[in-house]
């Protein structure tokens, strides 16, 4: 696999090149390659068939048979073209001619069409002439476009309106100098937005209580530099070093994968037959795709907006029995940690005497002296809840997902419970699995929160729109039990 150093243009350039606006995407190139493979070769027979028909006849005869048997032809030449690695983007980047695997190529797809026209018994209606000036017209285009495209490729590349996916990079300083901005482009369609270095022998000590300030420094790095996923650079030899890394980036709801080591890496550098991209390991998945995320969204807007016109009345006069009973505000904001960890505010009708928001935050226990007497009414029918619909609108909840605890909360449950983390590659929910299986209200036994979370990971683990539809229906009846709710 060759850099762009190979390519005639230097790393220094590839470096400082701009970012277009509109760029084509990495994996369009080798599909466009092929399609405009496919296009020139219907063209080229679609044009020899012509160009003989008028020379030997006088007329230009039947222009759309021509064109047929080019596009036989073309599908036979892409897949013998793809079988020897023509569309593999470090052939495409190299100097090193390859026009001899575009001329074997091209004369199988040729040996091809003439078989297939000998089984259909077609031979007869095709002018051998005009199949020989077809052979020859798209022999030369191909290597032709080959070669331009070639050139405009690497011009494309250095001018920065190639992207690949952005990605943050995560290694020890040793295995990230194997890795150059271009050679992560072209050998793993990767757009580097943020490079981290890991210091010196710290990567096994990144999970000790003490370390939990640059945690939070390198968290701020990824989500600020906005990737689609995450890159480690270790050394495969050291497993430890690489569950450390991944103990710190399960807040994070992106996939990370991890790149060939120094020692797979001279391996994989003397094989072609395969993209090195496919080496990459993935080591952490994205729960919800893109799509998936959508539909969650649409589900989610369409039943907060609608509950909101139906629910406005009742909370008004709600409202104003909070405002008659006690002192303070109607609503009650306290931040929450919300998707990808980052906090938000949450709303609920106050239902307490107190407003706790910070360091310490005490859950309310049965006959608890700070719940009012509406606030107790409140919490037993989950009302209290009901403004976190306008939380779902501005998009930092979902109807339906691991509910948000209160942050002192989630840095005391973070440090005690496995997997606490990953409750947040998802948006928080106003009702979920867990609490349509009994756990709601507060949790004062380890164990109870440790059954809470792993609910919540199972919802994660197998989510579906039917299974948000169920919770939402099953969120109905156990209202009406009110367990649990003080």
């Amino acid at each position: 696999m060759t850099d762009l150093t190979n390519a005639g243009e230097s790393t220094s350039a590839f470096e400082s090149r701009p970012r277009a606006r509109l760029a084509l995407p990495f994996s369009f190139i080798e599909p466009l390659f092929a399609a405009v493979d496919c296009a020139l070769i219907v063209a080229a027979g679609a044009v020899g068939g012509m160009i003989y028909q008028r020379a030997v006849g006088g007329n230009v005869g039947d222009a759309g048979f021509y064109a047929g048997l080019g596009l036989v032809a073309s599908l036979a030449y892409v897949l013998v073209a793809h079988f020897l690695g023509l569309y593999r983007l470090n052939l495409l980047l190299e100097d090193e001619r390859d026009g001899g695997r575009v001329w074997a190529s091209w004369c199988l797809a040729a040996l091809v069409l003439a078989v297939l026209l000998f089984l259909f018994k077609s031979g007869g209606d095709a002018s051998r002439g005009a199949v020989v000036c077809f052979f020859a017209i798209g022999g030369a285009t191909l290597l032709l476009t080959r070669w331009l495209g070639k050139r405009c490729l690497r011009s494309a590349l250095v001018a920065g309106t190639i992207r690949g996916r952005r990605a943050v990079v995560i290694g020890t300083q040793a295995e990230l100098a194997q890795f150059a901005r271009g050679d992560l482009l072209t050998r793993f369609g990767l757009d580097e937005a943020e490079r981290i270095a890991l210091p010196r022998n710290e990567v096994p000590r990144l999970s000790s209580p003490n370390a939990v300030q640059h945690d939070e420094a390198l968290m701020k790095r990824i989500r600020d530099a906005a990737a689609e996923e995450i890159v480690l650079a270790l050394s495969w030899s050291s497993p430890q070093d690489i569950e450390a890394v991944l103990d710190q980036l399960r807040v994070i709801p992106l996939p990370v994968r991890l790149l060939p080591d120094r020692a797979v890496s001279t391996v994989l550098r003397r094989q072609t037959s395969m993209p090195q991209r496919l080496y990459m390991v993935e080591v952490q998945p994205t729960p919800l795709s893109t799509l998936d995320r959508l539909a969650k969204r649409l589900l989610d807007m369409i039943v907060a907006a609608t509950s909101l016109a139906l629910l406005s009345p009742g909370l008004v006069i709600v409202a104003i029995a909070i405002k008659l009973e006690s002192k303070g505000p109607v609503i009650f904001r306290q931040r929450r940690h919300g998707f990808n960890g980052k906090p938000f505010v949450i709303y609920k009708l106050r239902s307490m005497s107190v407003q706790e928001d910070g360091g310490t935050v005490v859950q309310a226990t049965r006959q608890d002296p700070r719940v009012t007497r509406i606030g107790r009414l409140l919490r037993q029918t989950s009302i209290d809840e009901l403004p976190q619909l306008l939380n779902v609108l501005q998009g930092d909840m979902s109807i339906v997902g691991p509910r948000p605890h209160a942050l002192v909360h989630d840095y005391e449950y973070g440090s005690m419970i496995a997997n606490y983390a990953f409750r947040h590659h998802v948006k928080p929910g106003i009702t979920g699995w867990a609490q349509v299986h009994g756990y709601r209200g507060g949790t004062p036994q380890l164990e109870l929160m440790k059954r809470r979370i792993a609910l919540d990971l199972w919802y994660i683990d197998n989510w579906s729109l039917m299974l948000d539809l169920y919770i939402m229906f099953r969120t109905a009846f156990e209202l009406i039990r009110s367990r649990n709710a003080y």
